[in-house]
């Protein structure tokens, strides 16, 4: 395993030298007045043994792009998963496993509902009343999208109405804590007290530090627990989850694309689609289900017994928003899990075939159009999303026939009276030849405009997972876990196919939609379980050192006291890419600059690379704070104001880093006391 990037001795105060140090410039520049103490110069390992699970129920939340749901398992009986209960409304044809991500507030801006209720109850509300009403969809790709994400951070609704981000969230976590506080409730034969249960939100990899902090201040927000009691939550790495269920599989529970023959997407007999296996086994596997409990192995599953101790393998998770990539290889006999390298993924969801549609009917119809109608109409805008929905699910590569897509009366109505002119006129208009028009009211997909929709979405994930596969640490995968509610899709089983069957097994649990949601309540359970983390980031603090002549820049010299200092030099913490250990910690020490200083605040810069040697060098940005509070200093003898009267003792404020957790995570003590330090990370302050 890697170590930490060792410090050049040379260029570190001597500790002689610290107490006339000036503080550091980038927390100078902040009114932060410390005086770093001089770094460790290598990690430590605090080994933390795997002990019982101080929680009589684990509860996760999955919340994606387009679906999400929540399951939970009591402590006594970890290898029974209970699944939400079946929701009220839905779609033809599509099974209700999980919620739409939807929310729907009044004008007021107080809560009314989530999932298919708020779809449900927009969609019937008169035009001109809905325009009063807040709908949010979709709403977490703002999230990841959003570069200087705080709390103060706006999503606007279907009707451009802007509310707080996090209100926002906060009123879709509060909605599934007492939809599964009832639940679990029914099940338990005890009370329960909010204290004995672990709450666990999923999040993809890719996602930054700011990013897993909104979720969880937002779980403060609903709630869930308290920020008093952080460790009650837990921030789960959604490939991450998915593989840890994937150690649980049974031979009987996947549908290994490698056995299947590749014949332009039929069987060899050419009747049906090559996913119809996928189809029969599942819903051989719904009837069969009497409950919503699913039963996991209590050790690894049999697909686990064909790898070996250094096997390597892949998770793709594919979902709504994003496709989140991350190699893990396995450790036998335990069964822990390696990450072998940095998360990585883009925003190559199922939502990008949702953007292709929207982006056709622009063509076709006039993006004006097609802004005024989702502005004057949009719960008939929602219904269009809805029905195309559902008929994206059915396409399947080699389909003859092509997909009826059902346009809401208003939107054929608003059409004339805005355009003068009707659908089946823009159509014959238009030079998009690969749409048609029914005479039942229905736009005609043929096969070629669903290839059009799906192939730029469906490229970026394939040339992703290949780029992924070429890496020198990735090469040798024996399998590819496709996971996410996208996976579904026949169109992109066989494009992965197509394209890597050769190089990997390709694997697709059934009831893949769930996977994720399952290996959460696992890793709830046990979150050791992944025993190796890669740093996906250049982690440090500006520091002073002592200036040496032909090695630092003039621009950098401060003098200070009579000593020359180099100023803004980057101290690692952690290098980007580089394997860090559960329970490994980074520990600095640092004092305070002034007499009576009640806070220490110091700033943390990131980078993408490693290559960088001050915080400011391009591509090295301020992404957080580290915020010590300070009690008043005991009075001991010749301290200052003590009962000797001498020279002030020099205070130590050691803090303590981890960065081997899927969140960073920061403690402090007071070494002179020997107590605790109120310490706190903080990402979403600039």
């Amino acid at each position: 395993m890697a170590d930490l990037v060792q410090p050049d001795p040379n260029s570190l105060r001597r500790p002689g030298l610290n107490s006339s140090a000036p503080s550091s410039p980038a927390a100078a520049r902040n009114d932060c007045s410390i005086t770093p103490l001089t770094p460790s110069p290598s990690p430590r390992v605090e080994v933390r043994p795997r002990m019982a699970c101080p929680f009589s129920v684990v509860v996760a939340i999955d919340f994606g792009t387009t679906s999400s749901g929540y399951a939970f398992s009591f402590t006594q009986d970890s290898e029974a998963i209970h699944m939400m209960k079946r929701w009220e409304g839905g779609d033809p044809g599509v099974a209700n496993q999980k919620s739409p991500t939807c929310l729907l507030l009044t004008p007021d801006l107080r809560f009314h509902s989530f999932g298919f209720a708020a779809r449900d109850f927009y969609h019937d509300l008169d035009p001109e009343e809905a325009e009063h009403w807040l709908y949010f969809d979709k709403f977490k790709m703002k999230i990841h999208s959003t570069s200087d994400l705080t709390m103060e951070t706006e999503l606007e609704a279907v009707n451009r109405r802007r509310v707080r981000a996090i209100e926002v969230f906060a009123h879709a976590l509060r909605f599934f804590r007492e939809h599964a506080l009832k639940e679990v409730k029914d099940q338990s034969s005890s009370v329960l007290e909010g204290e004995e249960i672990r709450w666990v939100i999923t999040v993809p990899a890719v996602w930054r530090q700011p990013a897993k902090q909104f979720m969880r201040e937002a779980a403060y927000l609903a709630g869930l627990v308290s920020s008093d009691c952080p460790e009650q939550l837990l921030i789960a790495l959604e490939p991450e989850a998915a593989s840890i269920y994937c150690r649980k599989l049974r031979l009987h529970q996947v549908l290994d694309l490698s056995l299947q023959p590749i014949t332009n997407g039929l069987d060899p007999d050419g009747s049906r689609p090559f996913d119809s296996s996928f189809r029969q086994a599942r819903e051989q596997l719904r009837r069969s289900r009497h409950s919503r409990t699913f039963l996991v192995e209590s050790g690894t599953g049999e697909l686990w017994s064909e790898l070996q101790t250094g096997d390597k393998y892949i998770v793709a998770d594919c979902g709504g928003g994003t496709v989140d990539l991350t190699v893990h290889q396995i450790e036998q006999p335990t069964g822990t899990l390696k990450e072998l390298y940095k998360a990585s993924g883009g925003p190559y969801g199922a939502v990008g075939v949702d953007l292709a549609f929207e982006a056709m009917l622009c063509q076709i119809f006039g993006e004006d159009f097609i802004q005024s109608f989702k502005a004057k109409r949009p719960a008939a805008w929602v219904d269009l999303t809805i029905a195309f929905e559902a008929r994206k699910r059915t396409a399947a590569p080699g389909r003859a026939n092509a997909l009826n897509i059902s346009l809401p009366f208003s939107f054929i109505d608003y059409y004339k009276r805005h355009r003068g002119q009707s659908v089946e006129a823009a159509l014959r208009r238009s030079s998009m030849n690969i749409v048609k028009w029914s005479s039942q009211g229905m736009l005609r997909l043929t096969q070629e405009a669903m290839n059009e929709l799906f192939q730029p979405t469906i490229i970026n994930i394939v040339k992703h997972i290949e780029m992924l596969m070429l890496k020198p640490e990735v090469r040798g995968v024996r399998f590819l876990f496709l996971v996410g509610g996208f996976a579904e899709s026949p169109m992109l089983q066989k494009a992965v196919q197509k394209a890597l069957g050769r190089m990997c097994r390709i694997i697709i649990p059934h009831d893949v939609g769930l996977t994720i949601l399952k290996g959460a309540v696992l890793f709830g359970l046990d979150p050791t379980v992944v025993r190796v983390r890669r740093c996906p980031l250049t982690y440090g603090v500006g520091v002073l050192n002592r200036f040496i002549e032909g090695r630092h820049p003039r621009d950098k010299l401060l003098i200070k006291d009579g000593r020359e200092w180099c100023t803004d030099i980057l101290d690692r913490f952690v290098s980007v890419d580089q394997s860090v250990a559960l329970g490994e910690v980074v520990r600095r020490s640092y004092t305070p600059a002034r007499l009576g200083q009640r806070k220490i605040i110091i700033n943390i810069y990131c980078s993408v690379t490693d290559d960088v040697t001050y915080i400011t060098d391009p591509g090295v940005r301020k992404c957080g704070t580290i915020v010590l509070e300070l009690t008043e200093p005991l009075s001991l003898p010749g301290a200052v104001g003590g009962a000797g009267g001498g020279v002030a003792e020099r205070r130590e404020i050691r803090a303590t880093m981890q960065f081997g957790d899927t969140e960073i995570k920061v403690t402090a003590v007071d070494v002179m006391s020997n107590r605790s330090v109120r310490a706190s990370i903080d990402f979403l302050s600039n």
